[in-house]
């Protein structure tokens, strides 16, 4: 079996070196984690690609929720992406639903002219929306996308452990399948059970801080603790 990914949430530079210090393979770089995660700033990417030589997926979001907020919202997170492409950053995260839930197909195209191909991963947005199926249906065949982070629905990843095997299974299978990232509520307790369902990529936020809420900085050795989770035989073959 592969290694598994671990993908923790940094804010800056510091944020960045302990993770990495810890063994985080892949960082996601935001701001405003009070709205759940916006956009860096152009100076923090900077600052990040400058401390570490991890891959950084970078947040395309500008506003709480799921909603890009209308055609003018959409220009804008366009011209983020080229800003921050600008600055050298080529992995990213994102991804919106219309006002009924469904895929909002047409923000996702015209910001995807603005990525270029870059890879990237549809984030939680698909816990929020209507139908599952149809996020996958709609967005698998998007030039970049690798990656979807998900808990399995609007509930923490424990609770999602059957949904998301399945998912796992089913990308598995396909030659050209999406890798799932886990996320969301993701508890240490919850990785041994995730990682026998089949299972490979997790993501943290507070929980790779000692404080538990995003007022600290990531700590090193808890990220260590989650790697050395990661890394553990497990006790029964995956799948």
């Amino acid at each position: 079996m592969s290694k598994a990914l671990l993908e923790v949430i940094a804010l800056d530079a510091t944020d960045a070196r302990m993770a990495v210090d810890g063994g985080a393979d892949r960082l996601e770089l935001v701001s405003s984690m009070q709205f759940s995660g916006f956009n860096p700033s152009l100076e923090a990417f900077s600052s990040i690609r400058s401390a570490v030589n991890v891959p950084l997926r970078v947040m395309i979001r500008l506003r709480d929720g799921f909603l890009t907020g209308g055609p003018g919202s959409v220009s804008a997170l366009a011209t983020s992406v080229k800003q921050l492409r600008a600055e050298g950053a080529d992995e990213f995260v994102m991804g919106w639903l219309d006002a009924n839930g469904a895929v909002d197909l047409a923000a996702l195209e015209t910001v995807l002219e603005a990525l270029e191909g870059a890879p990237w991963t549809f984030h939680k947005a698909i816990d929020k929306a209507a139908d599952r199926d149809a996020v996958y249906a709609a967005i698998r065949r998007l030039p970049g996308l690798d990656t979807v982070l998900t808990s399995g629905g609007p509930f923490p990843a424990a609770q999602g452990i059957d949904v998301l095997a399945a998912e796992a299974a089913r990308e598995a299978a396909d030659p050209n399948g999406l890798s799932l990232l886990v996320g969301g509520g993701l508890k240490l307790t919850d990785v041994a059970a995730l990682r026998t369902a089949g299972l490979t990529g997790f993501h943290i936020g507070t929980a790779a801080r000692f404080s538990g809420d995003w007022n600290g900085p990531v700590d090193a050795e808890l990220v260590k603790t989650w790697r050395a989770a990661l890394d553990a035989p497990l006790s029964e073959p995956v799948g």
